[in-house]
């Protein structure tokens, strides 16, 4: 069952439409949805991308744009400086989105709903955070949960990597990629995860493989990762 719930965008497609070479590897960044969290976390990715560049001979991103006009204007600047070849993705355009995650190799995300739709397209990815020192300060010493991103925390284990707050340097998130470039086990174990999570939150035997641009509507608005993310969320705080 846990293979029904999955969006398989079309890849191929997407590398013929950007011209991305057949030995590039393509890296997603989902960089947040807010401005402040976009500016806060987009330098850092660029700054990981220069970290990482000299490892790949074709090392390329595909950069989602959250649908905010303002987080769209900070992204398109940023992109004209950005150290590898970028390809931005408006929000809005769920099938090219897929699309874009079935090319990638792994993602870079801003911990957030976004890791669902991650897991939805069984893209390995690293999680990441940073916040305003005294946010962080609460969420490390107050909130007393052991980990931020939904599937981790449905599944009471550290399956997706988070590289949080002081942690969270250009350097150390290079690292982590480079990991997770090279590990195909580390890969199929994100995978394998993602079914299970599937399978815990979705009882519903409806399947959403078949994700056409025809169905787009009708899937996003009855089973978006936000609306799942925020069922899940709302079984978790039940007294």
């Amino acid at each position: 069952m846990a293979d029904e719930w999955r969006i398989e965008g079309n890849g191929e497609d997407f590398r013929i439409k950007y011209d991305v070479p057949s030995g590039a590897t393509v890296i997603s960044l989902l960089p947040g949805s807010r401005l402040q969290e976009v500016t806060r976390m987009l330098p850092i990715f660029a700054n990981t991308m220069q970290q990482l560049r000299d490892s790949y001979s074709e090392l390329m991103n595909v950069i989602l744009v959250a649908p905010n006009q303002h987080v769209d204007k900070y992204v398109s600047r940023a992109i004209h400086n950005w150290p590898v070849p970028a390809i931005p993705i408006p929000g809005g355009t769920p099938y090219l989105k897929y699309d874009a995650f079935n090319a990638s190799k792994v993602a870079l995300c801003t911990s957030g709903t976004v890791a669902m739709e991650l897991q939805l397209a069984r893209l390995p990815c690293i999680c990441t955070y940073r916040a305003h020192p005294l946010t962080e300060w609460v969420i490390q010493y107050k909130a007393k949960i052991p980990y931020i991103s939904l599937p981790n925390i449905l599944l009471d284990c550290p399956v997706i990597p988070e590289v949080l707050f002081e942690a969270c340097s250009p350097v150390k998130l290079a690292s982590w990629l480079n990991e997770l470039i090279g590990d195909k086990a580390l890969q199929e174990k994100q995978i394998v995860a993602a079914g299970k999570v599937m399978e815990l939150i979705c009882p519903s035997k409806r399947p959403v493989n078949n994700f056409g641009k025809q169905d787009t509507g009708l899937i996003i608005s009855s089973y978006s990762p936000s609306m799942i993310a925020a069922s899940t969320i709302l079984g978790f705080v039940k007294p």
